[in-house]
């Protein structure tokens, strides 16, 4: 039986009206914003449909673009048994057995979906149990096939025969390393991978993306990859993976022959930062070397966004990083692979894991070699491998078979136990719900990462806005007609004028009130320092700034023992201009939003209301902030004479 929902019948939704001026003045439709019909796909939008009326996208749509499936390996082994068919059919809002037997449905279907299994070991795990188990399997194109492929790999004198006949069949970052490099067979689990893709394809309703996950070796930067186009085109190829080159700079090549090829097009998208040991943003490349601005060049042009949340953690920043930043430590992994600091000597490869870091960092290569291998915009996904698109705290599947819904789940060995997070969300600005304009919107940045609420954000930058334009009704015609929308560039300061930020934040009708809308700031000194700083720019209530400019906390409604909170406090709706106070026309400049909710119950305290979990430690957190974060907007200083 599914697990209930908590929020649903427990939360008092008191006030948190968001009013109709407030929805029209961003010319926004939330895509699925209201859930899925009862039986079959989600309806169109209800945007799409005047998208066509204006040159700016109107709509925003949700999504997932990192689920792993039991095509996936070390999904398989964990548990999970859910296949393409039903990640897809959960996607897009229909009910399913989870691989624990219990049924789930999402409240809200997606807009657009990208099932990401490892290309390393794709199929691998499913078919040797399929061989084992049911003989009809071996008669199959391909059961014969997984005869080969078994056979070429027990012939290899590095591998280990016992381990490839009974043990875990997991993506070649682990230890017993066990690679499907059978031509027929990573063709054949490929096309199945992209003909399903195809199959549940509706342009205009729902969005599946043709992809695969890139894996190098534990530790390392590991990338989805997100094809633009069909079947067709993409089966030109076969996935390059991580048995084929451990090079980022060899996957990125690869990607550039197949769009020459084929003229489809390609990007990459990295994730957990947080977890490479200071590879993800590395000054140099895969083998060591400076970084060359060709290929700071090459970088910027594939991995246009970063997946900076997900469910092992959040790469925004490190409270080791911004140590006078109060909501850095955010669902922080500090003891990966036996990591640990203190706080006054942080390892100097947290510098080269976190988003915000990373920004400044380009920064100083722009201004050094001339190229930003770092202007990305910002994504949230799940990395789940259930096959359950899921990232609500209340109603969290976990990150695989083993760690779905049960009394003793934060507990269990080998999952994440507690410290999972119950994350995220990819929010997309696009013209209308199809392959093309949402592969193009991420690849001009015009997207923003939540932690699961679908929480919905405008930002804009320019050098005119003023707070009338923040409250006006054409909102957005406006922040598109004078300014630059996230994920753009303010050219040279036009004479002694500041950029000004038009930015507007909407709760999740759904979720919780918001506390603050805030601008992170990052930027390179003309004395060459790389410097930060986080402003609060539109609060809820009458709260007043103390004399060091901090802002009193919103408080918290939130009765843990009960898993409930009200929006008694907190703000439906915030917006604002804000003009930069120390803005220096000289001086290289990031600017990006960051959005809080009032305190809410954590996925933790869900399961301990739900199922009357006793003795659970103190360090475990059963209060979360949920947060969105926009994509940047940078500023270029006019090249010197």
């Amino acid at each position: 039986m599914r697990v209930p929902s908590i929020t649903r019948s427990h939360r008092r939704a008191a006030g948190g009206h968001v009013s109709r001026a407030a929805w029209l003045g961003m010319l926004v439709t939330a895509g699925t914003l209201a859930g899925a019909q009862e039986e079959g796909p989600p309806a169109a939008s209800a945007g799409s449909g005047t998208a066509a009326a204006t040159d700016f996208p109107v709509t925003v749509y949700w999504g997932d673009t990192h689920v792993h499936t039991a095509i996936s390996g070390d999904a398989f082994f964990a548990g999970t048994r859910l296949g393409l068919d039903d990640a897809y059919r959960f996607a897009r809002g229909e009910e399913v057995t989870t691989s624990s037997g219990q049924r789930a449905r999402l409240r809200r279907a997606l807009d657009f979906v990208v099932l990401a299994d490892h290309g390393n070991n794709a199929g691998a795990a499913f078919s040797r149990d399929a061989w084992e188990r049911d003989p009809a399997f071996r008669s199959t194109e391909l059961g014969r096939l997984w005869a080969e492929a078994f056979a070429e790999l027990a012939a290899d004198p590095e591998i280990d025969a016992e381990a490839l006949r009974t043990g875990p069949l997991l993506p070649t970052h682990r230890l017993n390393q066990i690679a499907v490099r059978h031509a027929g067979f990573r063709r054949s689990v490929w096309e199945l991978i992209t003909a399903a893709a195809d199959r549940y394809n509706a342009p205009g309703r729902f969005t599946t993306f043709i992809g695969y996950e890139w894996t190098p070796l534990l530790g390392a930067v590991h990338r989805v990859v997100v094809f633009r186009d069909d079947a067709e085109r993409a089966n030109a190829i076969v996935p390059l993976t991580s048995h084929d080159t451990v090079h980022a700079e060899a996957l990125w090549d690869y990607l550039a022959r197949y769009e020459a090829r084929t003229g489809g097009a390609a990007i990459t998208i990295p994730h957990n930062g947080n977890l490479t040991f200071g590879l993800m943003f590395s000054l140099a490349d895969s083998w060591g070397r400076p970084l060359t601005p060709e290929r700071m060049e090459t970088r910027a042009r594939f991995e246009p966004v970063v997946e900076v949340t997900q469910y092992k953690g959040d790469s925004e920043t490190h409270p080791w990083l911004s140590p006078d930043d109060a909501f850095a430590d955010f669902e922080t992994w500090n003891g990966w692979g036996g990591r640990e600091a203190s706080p006054d000597k942080p390892p100097e490869q947290v510098t080269y894991e976190y988003a915000r870091s990373a920004l400044k960092l380009g920064l100083r290569q722009r201004a050094r070699k001339g190229v930003n291998p770092f202007r990305f915009g910002m994504i949230g996904s799940t990395d789940s491998h259930t096959g359950l698109a899921s990232a609500a705290e209340d109603d969290f599947w976990g990150q695989s078979g083993r760690s779905e819904p049960g009394p003793d789940r934060m507990f269990r060995e080998r999952s994440s136990g507690w410290q999972a997070s119950a994350a995220g969300l990819a929010a997309v600005w696009a013209h209308e719900n199809t392959r093309a304009s949402i592969f193009d919107a991420l690849r001009r940045r015009e997207v923003f990462a939540t932690t699961g609420p679908r929480i919905v954000l405008r930002f804009f930058g320019g050098w005119s806005f003023d707070p009338t334009d923040a409250a006006g009704p054409d909102f957005a015609e406006t922040g598109y007609r004078e300014g630059v929308p996230m994920g753009g560039e303010l050219a040279a300061a036009p004479g002694d004028a500041a950029p000004t930020f038009l930015v507007r934040a909407l709760k999740d009708p759904e979720g919780a009130n918001l506390d603050r809308v805030q601008i992170v700031k990052g930027w390179r000194a003309v004395d060459g320092v790389l410097r930060e700083r986080v402003h609060d720019v539109a609060w809820s209530g009458a709260r007043v700034p103390d004399e060091d400019g901090r802002l009193p906390d919103v408080g918290s409604t939130v009765d843990i023992a009960r898993a409930r909170y009200s929006n008694t406090i907190g703000a439906a709706d915030l917006a604002t201009a804000w003009r930069d106070p120390d803005f220096r026309a000289e001086e290289d400049a990031f600017y990006y939003v960051r959005v809080l909710e009032i305190p809410t119950p954590r996925w933790t305290a869900y399961d301990v209301a739900r199922f009357g979990v006793e003795d659970v430690p103190e360090h475990v957190p059963m209060v979360t902030r949920e947060r969105a974060y926009s994509s940047p907007i940078w500023y270029t200083p006019a090249p010197r004479e």
